[in-house]
Order: C-alpha cells, then structure tokens, then sequence
C-alpha cells in the first residue's frame, strides 16, 4: 500500500502543480492582503493554516480550528487544498505521514516544521501542567483555540488577551464557526501602552491562583526589555509555581527575517522582528542565563534545530515563577 500510495503521490502531485500555483497564490493573497485590509496580524494565518493541516492530517484533534479556519476571510481552505491534496490523498491510502505534515525527531526540526513542532512542544507542556493550576492566560492569542477544545477544563478559568483588532475580528467569527467561547475571558489590550495585569484582574483574573501563562509567537517581535518586563510583570503578579512559556528564538533568525527578503512580507503588516539570543554557542547556557536573569527557574525546554551546527533556530521554554 506505501508504494501504490506513494506512485499515486507522485502522480497526483505533478497533474496539481498548476493548481498547487494557484493555491498558493490564494493563500498567501489572503493572508498578506486581506489581513493588511482587516488591520490584523498574518503571520497569525501561518498558525491556524498550520494548526488546519494538521488536524486535517490526523497529527492533532481541533475541530474548532478547523471551524474557525473555515469562516475567516483572511485564509483560503480552497487554496490549502490544492497545495495538499495530493500529501493527503497519500496519507489517507498508507496512513503515514509524508514530507508535510510530518513529526520529527526533537532538535531535527527545520524552519518548513517550525508551527507544527512548536504546536506540539507547546501542548505536551501545557496537558502536562494544565491539572495543577486554575487559571489559563493567552498573552497574543491571535488566532489560537485552545481555550474552546481539549485544554478547556472545568474549574479553569481562561483569558485571551490581544489587540483590539485582532480580538474583535476573531470574537466575531466563532458564532458564525458554531464555537462556544461563552467560559472566555477576552481582555483587549494595548500591549506598548495599558497595564497588562490591571486588565487581567478587570476580568477578574485572581493572582493568588496559580497560572499558566501562554505566551506563543510573541517574543521574536518586540524589544528585549519589552520581553523582560512582560517576565517580571508575570512574577510579580502570579502565584508561586505559576508557569510562563514561550518560544525565543535565535539572533541569527533575526538576522534572516530583517534581510531584504525577509522583512519584506512582514513590513508589509507592520511585523518587524527584533528580540534574539545567540544560540550559535552554548545554547543551552545563553537561555539558562536570559531566564535566570529575570529571577525566573527554566523548566522543560525544547531547542529546535539544535542538531545543525548553526545550532538551534528557536526554543520552546518553560519559566517557573
């Protein structure tokens, strides 16, 4: 059956090559200029299309993504289909995962598995410390839906915090999607000018309560004493043993997104990258360092890429308060 599937594949793939073109053409329209038009972020479209495929590849259950994804006009499911239905077909004929979406050995990573492996490292630390807190706070939730699937526990209280635009848009598609959001919290927030914690405890966020703090895509796109003081921010307004994680990435992806090529797509939606630590050496010491800093201790921690000998490209990392 893996050969049969593959020589199918194979064959499939060449006949869409044209309608691969046309798909992504669709997609990236979607995401770059109708996000542009709707005032909201793109690079959160590569989560969702990425949190879509893999549902749709049996890697991960979401069926609110999968709703969510379906009724946003800032992302194209037609086009996601003609650049993956030949994988697909594959897929479902051998039941093995093939190119993309594919899981891979940790520190194999490469930027093509950057949304899918960070997905996945993400939730196995969130289902892993989920049961010991009583709070859930998305710091930049964009498109995320977490808080509507299978962390969504009884006795958690949830929070999304975001900017506005984004929040309003998002808040206006679930009713549409048949998603239940009614146990959410949504603070909309400044994040350069209001006081993230005054908002949270507005909606009536307790910080005698132990939290996980869920802080995803963020980092890579402010400045370094924005990401620390978001760090002391959290230790001072949560519970002992409350939990922080994010993805900080390496100043050599700075470096690469800032370049003429990179920084052109993300310009055009005002998604200039900025905060980087040298992973090149010495990685592991260089985040021990950055974290311990802020008087927070580093928990369970992923280096993706860190088997190249540019050393990894980003980390997903727990910081207990």
């Amino acid at each position: 059956m893996s050969l049969l599937s593959l020589l199918l594949y194979i064959s499939l793939q060449v006949l869409f090559i044209p309608m691969a073109v046309v798909g992504a053409l669709l997609v990236a329209y979607k995401q770059m200029v109708v996000s542009k038009r709707l005032g909201v972020s793109q690079t959160a479209i590569e989560v969702i299309n990425g949190r879509w495929t893999m549902h749709v590849f049996g890697m991960r259950e979401d069926q609110a993504t999968e709703r969510l994804a379906a009724t946003l006009p800032n992302t194209s499911l037609l086009g996601l289909w003609l650049v993956l239905f030949p994988l697909w077909v594959k897929y479902k004929l051998s039941g093995e995962l093939f190119l993309y979406p594919r899981r891979v050995e940790e520190g194999s990573e490469t930027l093509g598995e950057l949304v899918i492996a960070r997905t996945l490292y993400f939730d196995r630390v969130i289902e892993r410390v989920l049961g010991d807190v009583g709070q859930f706070v998305l710091l930049g939730a964009g498109y995320d839906t977490r808080a509507y699937g299978p962390f969504r526990r009884q006795g958690i209280a949830l929070f999304e915090l975001d900017q506005a635009p984004v929040q309003n848009h998002k808040r206006s598609m679930p009713a549409r999607a048949g998603i239940d959001t009614a146990d959410v919290h949504f603070v909309a927030v400044d994040f350069s000018e209001d006081d993230v914690f005054e908002k949270l405890a507005e909606a009536g966020y307790d910080p005698a309560v132990k939290t996980i703090f869920l802080w995803e895509g963020v980092t890579l796109y402010l400045q370094e004493e924005a990401v620390r003081e978001t760090m002391r921010q959290v230790r001072t307004h949560s519970a002992p043993g409350s939990v922080l994680l994010a993805d900080i990435y390496a100043d050599r992806m700075i470096k690469m997104g800032k370049s003429a090529a990179g920084s052109k797509a993300l310009d055009y939606t005002n998604e200039g990258l900025d905060f980087g630590l040298p992973f090149s050496t010495g990685h592991e010491a260089a985040l021990s360092s950055f974290v311990e800093s802020e008087a927070l201790t580093v928990g369970q921690t992923f280096f993706m890429g860190s088997a190249s000998d540019k050393g990894p490209f980003m980390a997903v990392v727990e910081m207990v308060v």
